[in-house]
């Protein structure tokens, strides 16, 4: 139906599972939560597992090597969720 398979085994677009954004197959793990975890956290791919303990070491890494192939839509998709957050912070301030 609306599934779109990929050349990464561990990697699945659903627009029915989190809007479509990419996900490590089986779960709803997105790999943007992933590579926040990565890039801006600055935790490791042991780290990562360590707080998902239903992943597996190669799930990670494919989800990060999504992401390098993807970077641009991934990063769009970051963009726009640091937009929405500013937005409601300016919305609903902290008292």
């Amino acid at each position: 139906m609306s599934q779109v398979v990929t050349k990464h085994p561990y990697i699945t677009q659903d627009e029915r599972i989190s809007g479509g954004s990419p996900i490590i197959t089986g779960t709803r793990t997105r790999v943007v939560d992933i590579v926040i975890e990565y890039e801006y956290l600055g935790r490791t791919a042991d780290e990562i597992i360590n707080s998902h303990p239903h992943l597996t070491l190669a799930q990670i890494h494919d989800a990060l090597s999504y992401y390098y192939e993807h970077q641009g839509d991934i990063d769009q998709e970051i963009g726009r969720r640091e937009e929405k957050i500013n937005d409601l912070r300016k919305q609903y301030q902290s008292r």
